[in-house]
């Protein structure tokens, strides 16, 4: 008859309130709500619509692959349109991202819960407590709608402004570089 084996809690388990703080500051990753949101003003490098380039000029377009739209998804869209599938590209590419390094590290190391969640982590989310999932909805709510307000226009100024981008904002520029990586020089933005 096999036998069930379970793991001891990991010994360097930080404390809840440790636990709890890292979860609420890593919808951070996306926005900055201290300074992110702006006054009309952008100060993102904004792309020059060049209906003659790839992408209407917007950052990104590197020297391999190059212009890259296998699927011809720019062929028929406007500036707006393709604003919007470059903001949805950035955005799901970054939760993506974060969900591989969750998931990866929750093979080897299970700091929340004290420890309570165990095995391989296809099998983490059945035993995660009911209350985590309202502060993971709260807290991915509260980090979209920062988003909203940075970078979308506001539906009440206009009748056709409902789900746009603002006309100064970069997609996926929500304003938070603590490393400061980002260049200062639009041609190097570009490039």
């Amino acid at each position: 008859q096999p036998q069930a084996y379970t793991l001891a809690p990991h010994p360097s388990t930080p404390p809840p309130e440790e636990v709890m703080f890292t979860i609420a500051t890593a919808a951070l990753a996306f926005n900055n709500p201290l300074t992110s949101l702006r006054s009309g003003k952008s100060s993102a490098v904004t792309a020059k619509a060049k209906a003659s380039e790839f992408a209407y000029g917007l950052p990104g377009v590197t020297s391999f692959p190059g212009p890259f739209d296998p699927l011809n998804f720019l062929e028929k869209a406007d500036e707006d349109q393709v604003k919007q599938y470059r903001e949805a590209e950035l955005m799901h590419g970054r939760v993506g991202m974060l969900a591989a390094v969750g998931f990866a590290v929750g093979e080897s190391y299970h700091p929340l819960f004290g420890g309570e969640v165990t095995g391989p982590a296809i099998s983490h989310i059945p035993q995660i407590p009911e209350f985590f999932w309202f502060f993971l909805a709260t807290a991915i709510g509260a980090a979209e709608g920062l988003r909203i307000q940075i970078g979308f226009a506001d539906p009440r100024t206009s009748t056709n402004a409902y789900g746009k981008l603002r006309a100064d904002y970069t997609p996926g520029d929500l304003g938070w570089d603590p490393l400061g990586l980002k260049p200062t020089d639009p041609e190097e933005l570009e490039a």
